[in-house]
């Protein structure tokens, strides 16, 4: 289940917390047919035995089916389950008043007590399937008071002691309230974490969105008052040309040269755009990761690499980085930069694995090889073994920089 590409594997952070509390639910129905069952083991001959065991199995599924449904409705997968809440509220009724039934013919006697356990315990899990539904302390709490004293108000109309119908009613008020506030705050955790989830994506996608309105911005600022003067010239141009003024050759060459200062000065934007500090990258990558909850190392030296060589790893980290987050499932992330002779090999490892199960393809990666291609070097990516991920980025160093400073150890601390 722990595979690569494994039905755990590619299930999301909440969708796998979703799966666990939908089974928890499950295993709280079971719970319930083991604590009705216990009353009745010691009495599978008497005649009531039979009827209350399977009542009580019987709610046990429907209670079972409908905190399923609802978790659904709740999370906004299917409308709200009218037809099953008929259903559980019947068979409840009908377990509970059978139940009572019985505990007062067998006044006193051990039937009695395992009808009035059965009571009891259907009326606290039906409580807490029930909050499922609910929003809010007020409604749950609501919920609970009015089990309890229906418990009450039934154990006295059917003629049992008021003692009993006492202890029955502090019974589910305490065991109701317990799982009722159990299932409320399951549901209320579950959605937190999808809602933090999202919160993360958008993150990710307001970073992206910022990052496209600066460089729109930055390229206004060089190509509108360029193009401004160019159209002036032109224009001057036209109107000189059509009186026959020699001096409109003269503005055409102006506005040649405007417009190619105009492609200088484009490509400075682009180029500053396009290049990427690695020791800037590292530390931005380690400071998302972390704040992700995804603890991240760096290691080996960060600095003293060409000009390059820097660029090209920097955009290495940040695609990383980046697939870490958005693609996989990853609780560490270790990031390292090794010199062997002539080269500089960056490795940045995860355990998270992508959920498209294919990594390697994306258009991201795709763009990094080509990058890395223009100045020799290469770029490996791929699962290494249980779960983890790998991005191998190899670049060769120019034959002069061994002649540099050597490169600067990167600091452990978290920025």
């Amino acid at each position: 289940m722990s595979r690569p590409g494994g039905w755990w594997g590619r299930k999301s952070t909440p969708a796998k917390f979703e799966t666990y509390t939908r089974w928890s639910f499950h295993f709280l129905a079971l719970t319930e047919l083991s604590v009705a069952a216990g009353p009745l083991l010691g009495q599978v001959a008497s005649r009531p035995a039979v009827p209350l065991l399977s009542l009580a199995a019987v709610h046990s599924v429907v209670c079972g089916v409908t905190t399923s449904r609802a978790l659904d409705w709740r999370r906004g997968q299917r409308d709200l389950p009218v037809r099953t809440l008929w259903v559980f509220g019947v068979t409840t009724a009908l377990v509970a008043v059978t139940a009572l039934v019985i505990a007062r013919q067998g006044r006193g006697g051990d039937d009695a007590s395992a009808a009035a356990a059965i009571f009891s315990t259907v009326l606290v899990f039906g409580a807490g399937a029930t909050a499922v539904l609910l929003r809010g302390r007020r409604r749950v709490s609501a919920l609970v008071v009015a089990c309890a004293v229906t418990a009450g108000v039934m154990y006295l109309l059917m003629g049992l002691p008021w003692l009993a119908a006492l202890v029955v009613t502090l019974i589910v008020f305490l065991g109701g309230g317990f799982f009722a506030f159990t299932y409320s705050f399951s549901v209320w955790l579950l959605n937190a974490v999808y809602e933090l989830d999202e919160a993360r994506e958008t993150r990710a996608l307001l970073a992206v969105a910022e990052e496209r309105l600066r460089f729109g911005r930055d390229l206004h600022d060089v190509m509108g008052r360029n193009l401004a003067v160019i159209a002036l010239k032109s224009e001057l141009a036209v109107q000189l040309a059509q009186r026959e003024r020699p001096e409109a050759v003269t503005q055409m060459v102006e506005v040649q040269r405007l417009a190619h200062e105009a492609q200088r000065e484009v490509r400075e934007v682009v180029r500053g755009y396009r290049e990427a500090d690695l020791g800037s990258e590292l530390a931005g990558a380690r400071g998302v990761l972390t704040a992700a909850g995804i603890d991240c190392t760096v290691t080996g030296p960060v600095t003293g690499y060409p000009a390059p060589v820097q660029s090209a790893l920097g955009w290495v980290v940040r695609e990383a980085a980046t697939n870490v987050l958005r693609h996989g499932d990853a609780r560490w992330c270790a990031m390292e930069l090794r010199v062997p002779e002539g080269r500089v090999v960056l490795t940045v490892e995860n355990d998270g694995v992508p959920e498209s199960g294919v990594p390697g393809r994306g258009s991201g990666l795709v763009g990094l090889r080509e990058r890395l291609a223009e100045i020799g070097g290469t770029l490996r990516a791929g699962p290494a073994g249980k779960g983890r991920f790998l991005v191998t980025a190899e670049v060769p160093l120019p034959a002069r920089s061994g002649e540099a400073a050597a490169p600067a150890p990167v600091s452990e601390a978290t920025p």
